[in-house]
Order: structure tokens, then sequence, then C-alpha cells
């Protein structure tokens, strides 16, 4: 046991040793709080970086879908209770009714009506009954149809011209030569039609496209490839303008971006690009005008791309909380629209990985703004504003001042106050959507038109330059608006195709999708 420290008997000395036992404690203190906070910012950034990792794993191994768990769990229960009530009716019924239940046939949907059909009869090996030798007499017929893949074909076309002379006078005379979507060149429109969608809506690139064509008989270099493509690119730019013209003619836009990689020269190595998306689509609002999509593509991220696509455009803009589209919305031309989605899935992030009682509230109130909107889907903005203001704006009032009352109730530094800081500096845009039927509750129409890109991505890899972006970029809005107008993109490429060429530019609005009659 130690030995005590024998105390001054002088009270100056006291004091004096009060006080330096005093700052002591006080400088022990301060080491302990901050030894403290830097364990709750290590314990923050632990719980920043598991969120992030946990996204992640979900967005390579797990669903896509964030529908709540709670639903998965409440489903789960359903299901074991259906089991339990099942089990407990069939020990009821064992005794007295052991018969196995009829399992009913499947329902086989019909094979489709307008495919051609080759008929082949099939008769019997003996051309007369074996037994007497009389003439068979047909009393019906049974018939079973195989659906069949015949693999597509190249063929070659002549097109043949002749020189007609004219027997009295000697004059002469001769068809026109054929127009090609490219000049001097054997492709013809179905075969260029094919490679775009190969490459922009199937994600083959070019040299295994090179290689089917190979096993098909057809020499395709891939340098011959990457000419048509850039040759259509161009062929087709006019279009793609017309196609802008529509689409920013609109009172309301989607936007969003993707990154995409582009082969960077010289090193071998990739470098990250950006592909834009602008979308036309008020079909939920009951607007009868035809939705479209327009991309473009820039070597990086910078605010002025935005800027400068925008930079005529007035109107609502729905898009997620990027800076870049700062500088447009403080012209006061366009009315920034936020999207629910996005701050849901701050949410969402946290809760699938470790439910609380603030994400699981706050998932609640959204998924019930969600049901409002699918109950008022298709319907004119006048009425769609009424049913938003009585059901959907007491609710969102609601949920922000309970937001309010919970941010300063929790650790500033933490993920939680994050989300909900999102929310709350995203409030006006978010909200916006209440007092104008025209607005989405959310930007996944934007999002949509990325789907494919994210998808190409995984099969191409990269982009092998920017040029390749532009190309990209173009025939991602020709065919991306052509699927969204239900119509065949390859059959609807390869018309436009067909007579690009000879067609007169004042009048190039006749082959956007929606005035093309396949």
């Amino acid at each position: 046991m130690p030995k005590p420290t024998q105390l001054p008997d002088n009270i100056a000395d006291l004091k004096a040793l009060l006080s330096a036992q005093l700052v002591e404690v006080a400088a022990l203190t301060a080491e302990r709080d901050l030894l403290r906070e830097e364990k709750n910012d290590d314990l923050q950034q632990i719980q920043r970086l598991t969120l992030l990792i946990d996204k992640l794993r979900r967005m390579l191994f797990g669903r896509k879908s964030e529908k709540l768990i709670q639903q998965i769990e409440q489903l789960q229960l359903e299901l074991e209770e259906l089991h339990i009530n099942q089990g407990e009716r069939t020990q009821q019924a064992g005794a007295t009714a052991p018969a196995k239940p009829v399992r009913s046939a499947p329902n086989r949907r019909p094979l489709p009506e307008h495919l051609p059909r080759d008929t082949q009869e099939h008769l019997p090996q003996d051309a007369s009954c074996p037994d007497c030798g009389g003439a068979w007499q047909r009393l019906g017929e049974d018939v079973s149809e195989v659906l069949e893949y015949v693999p597509s074909s190249f063929r070659v076309i002549r097109h043949v011209r002749p020189r007609m002379s004219c027997t009295c006078c000697e004059r002469m005379d001769q068809a026109p030569a054929v127009s090609r979507p490219i000049a001097r060149s054997y492709a013809g429109p179905g075969l260029l039609s094919r490679v775009m969608i190969s490459k922009y809506l199937d994600h083959q690139p070019l040299y295994r496209q090179a290689q089917i064509h190979a096993r098909e008989g057809v020499e395709l270099s891939e340098s011959t490839l990457g000419d048509w493509v850039g040759a259509v690119h161009k062929l087709v730019r006019p279009l793609v303008e017309a196609l802008q013209r529509h689409i920013f003619s609109a009172t309301k836009l989607h936007t969003d971006d993707t990154p995409i990689a582009v082969l960077a020269p010289g090193n071998g190595k990739t470098r990250q690009g950006r592909l834009w998306v602008y979308a036309r689509d008020d079909r939920s609002s009951g607007d009868t005008t035809p939705p479209a999509v327009w991309y473009r593509y820039s070597p990086d991220r910078k605010g002025i791309h935005p800027q400068t696509h925008l930079k005529d455009y007035v109107g609502i803009l729905q898009a997620d909380a990027y800076a870049g589209y700062d500088a447009i919305y403080e012209t006061g031309r366009v009315v920034e629209a936020g999207c629910w989605a996005h701050a849901r899935r701050k949410f969402y992030d946290m809760h699938v990985q470790r439910p609380t009682p603030i994400t699981t509230h706050v998932l609640e109130q959204i998924k019930a703004l969600y049901e409002i909107e699918a109950d008022i889907r298709g319907k004119p903005p006048d009425e769609r504003k009424a049913v938003r203001q009585e059901r959907a704006t007491p609710l969102a009032r609601a949920l922000h001042a309970w937001l309010i009352e919970k941010l300063p109730k929790i650790s500033r530094k933490s993920i939680t106050a994050e989300a909900i800081g999102y929310a709350m500096n995203q409030w006006q845009a978010l909200t916006r959507y209440l007092d104008d039927g025209r607005i989405e509750i959310d930007n996944n129409a934007a999002e949509r038109a990325l789907r494919g890109v994210a998808l190409g991505r995984k099969n191409y890899l990269f982009l092998g330059s920017d040029a390749g972006g532009e190309r990209a970029a173009t025939m991602y809005s020709l065919l991306g608006t052509a699927k969204l107008n239900d119509i065949n993109p390859e059959a609807y490429l390869t018309h436009v195709l067909s007579v690009i060429a000879d067609h007169p530019v004042n009048r190039i609005d006749e082959l956007l999708p929606w005035n093309v009659k396949l």
C-alpha cells in the first residue's frame, strides 16, 4: 500500500498544491474527452465505411429492389402461418381423406400468331392399306406446333439497271441508281441496323460481332464495322438534333448522369467520362406528347456541361442535388424539382444494415407518399395537385417537423444526421411536386433511361475514345426513344437508314419514331 503524501501545514502551500492538482485533473479530463471524441469519430467512420461496404456488396451480389425489409419479414411470417394452418388442416383431414391432391396441368401460352407457319405433312409409310391394299381415306388430322429457330443469314441483293433504247428514235434511258445509306459502301440498311442494334442495345462489342459473322462465312473486320458505325452516326445527326428540339420544348425535363470508362490514349489505361441524359416523359400526368430521351457525352463531370446543354431551356428541371445545376437555377429560367428516391435511398442503405426507429419511420412515411402517387398516376395535373394537397401535404409537413425534432438528439457526425441533413437541405425542391401536378415525386424517368448504359458497361467495359462516347450518345438517344414509344428499334432504324440519305433536311421531323409508320 503506497505511503500517504505528507500535506503541508501552511495554507498558502495547501492552496498551491490544490491548484496544481486541479490543473492536472483538468488536463486529464481534457485528454479523456479528446480520446472519447476521437473514439466517437472512429466509430462514425467505421459505421460509414461499413455502410459503404454493405451497399457495394448488395450492388454486386444482392437484390436491386429497395423494398422494406419489414415487408419481406411480414411475408415470411404469413407464409409460415400459412404452412402451419395447412399442416393443421392436413392432420385433421389425414385420417379421413388420405388421397393425394390432383395436380392441374399448366396453361401453355399459344405460339405467336404473327410468326410464319411452315407446314410439314406426315403420311403413313404405306401408300395403301397393308391388309387389303385399299386406298387410304382422310378422316381428320392431328396438328401439333413446334417453335423452331432458323439462324439469321446474309444475302447479296443484286440491283440490275438495264439500259434501254428506243427502236424508233434511238433515245436511251436507265433507272437511277439505288440510294445507299453510305456512299460507295456495300452495306445495306438492314445490315447497318443489325450492327448498331447489336452494339448499343444488345451490348455486343464490334470484335464479338466480327466473330459471329465469321462463323456464318462472312469476314467483316473490326475496322470496317467501326467505319460503318461512324458513318451512321453522321447520317442520323440531323435526326438527333430534331429529337433534341422536341425534348427541350417541354415545360419539364428529367436529367441524370452516369460514369463511363474511356480509353486514355498513349498509356493503355482508362479515365472516367460521363453520359448525361435528358428525358421528356409526361405520361404519368396524362400528357399524350410522345416521350423521348436525349444523351450527351462529356470527358468529365464539370458543371459547365449541363449548363451548356440547358443554356436556352426554360421550365422545370427534375434532378438530384448535383452542385453543377445550381448555376442553372440561379438564372431564374429553370425551377428545381427534387427526387424523393434519392432522399429515401440514404435512409434505406442504413435500414438494410441496421434498422432504427428513425429509418423505419422515414421509410414508412415515404412509402405512404408513393402510395398516393400510385393512385393518381395518369391523371391530369389539376387532379394530381388536388389529391396531393389533400393527402400528401399533411404527411410531408408531419415528416418535416418530426425530422427537425429528431436532428438535435443525434450526433451531428453520424450517417443518420447526414441523411436527415440531405433531406432538410433539399426540402423545398422535394416538396415542390405537391403544388404542381406536372412534377413527379422522383427522377426515376431519367434513372430508367440510364439502365441500358449501366448494362452495356459490363459488356464492353470501356469506350475507345471521346468520339466513341459521342457516337454512343447519338444511338442511345435514337434507339432509347424508339423503345419509349413501343416501336421495334431495329425495324425503325432499318427504315430510317433506307431513306435518310435522300430525305429533305427541312422535313427531318417526319423520321422521328412516332411519325414513322412501320
